[in-house]
């Protein structure tokens, strides 16, 4: 099974240590066969734009949905009251690192039981995952 993931942060390096939502950006890496790809880094200005929006404004999960289109998991060092919104569109995945090459180490091991939990659809947990 193919799937696209995406990585919050600020640096391409590391995982920010705010919510999901709150990264610079998001670095798009496709997971085929248990290697990783680096795909692209799209852009998350629009959640920075508003100051006057707070967590867990709809507005801001909706922006933070723009910057996912066709992502089927976000890993993230925290999510915020956003996440019930953000599992109906992708699986949520909490990783207790900081190097997103380490991450992505702590995604292949634990791959079936992600593959397992996006199956669900609508009705998925988020998962918390450490080395």
């Amino acid at each position: 099974m193919e799937l696209c993931f995406a990585f919050s942060t600020d640096d391409g390096e590391n995982m920010i240590k705010e919510h999901a939502g709150q990264a610079k950006f998001f670095d798009v890496y496709t997971f085929v066969d248990g290697e990783a790809t680096f795909l692209e880094r799209r852009d998350n200005s629009k959640c920075k734009g508003d100051e006057a929006m707070r967590h867990g404004d709809p507005k801001k999960a909706k922006a933070t949905m723009e910057a996912l289109k066709n992502i089927d998991v976000l890993v993230a060092r925290m999510y915020g009251p956003n996440l019930p919104r953000l599992l109906k569109k992708f699986l949520c995945v909490v990783v207790r690192t900081n190097k997103i090459t380490d991450a992505i180490e702590i995604l292949k091991e634990n791959m079936g039981k992600i593959q397992d939990e996006y199956q669900k659809g609508e009705s998925r947990k988020h998962l918390v995952l450490t080395a």
